[in-house]
């Protein structure tokens, strides 16, 4: 349907067929959860799982394709978190802000949600987070790198708020667990 709007180019009309897809892939992934589980709590675990099992291996490709090395600090991970991994992965950079006085606490606000597009969220399912999976990638790929984080949702536009807002804290950095005798 883009390709007959002259002011599109092809290349521009498949991203948006391609985005429109999984945004409504994700819909349908998000629906058929809610007919499994009996609450919105169970389906937001699942969701955070299923994230959690993407970031695990999502890290891999994303340290492949960016040419990012080893973050210094929780400052550094949340700019690439926000400039790179957001644009390279759902074409969004979402704003940094609300550091805690000691650094270890941040969010990320998403002026615009993609995975949101064409979604209203029925009365029947208040406490459903629909995008639950985003707090597990994050928090999947960032253990990846011997980080642990917790994170949340604590804005959301489909609940009425201006924006959506997701909040990480460092809990603490992983330490390799290596085999006895090998350093």
């Amino acid at each position: 349907m883009y390709w007959y709007l002259p002011f599109i180019s092809p290349s521009a009309s498949m991203h948006l067929m391609s985005s429109e897809l999984f945004t409504l892939t994700y819909g349908a992934l998000v629906t058929q959860l809610c007919k499994d589980y009996e609450n919105d709590e169970d389906v937001n675990k699942q969701l955070d799982k299923m994230g959690y099992n993407i970031g695990v291996r999502l890290i891999e490709d994303f340290l492949a394709r960016s040419n990012v090395g080893r973050c210094h600090d929780f400052r550094e991970t949340a700019d690439v978190i926000a400039k790179v991994a957001f644009k390279m992965y759902l074409g969004i950079t979402p704003s940094i802000t609300n550091w805690s006085p000691a650094g270890d606490e941040f969010s990320l606000i998403l002026e615009n949600n993609p995975l949101v597009d064409f979604v209203e969220l029925p009365d029947n399912h208040s406490s459903l987070i629909y995008s639950n999976l985003l707090c597990g990638v994050l928090r999947g790929a960032l253990e990846m790198v011997q980080m642990a984080v917790d994170v949340k949702f604590v804005q959301d536009t489909l609940k009425g708020d201006s924006v959506t807002e997701i909040r990480m804290k460092f809990i603490r950095r992983i330490e390799d667990n290596l085999p006895v005798g090998e350093e």
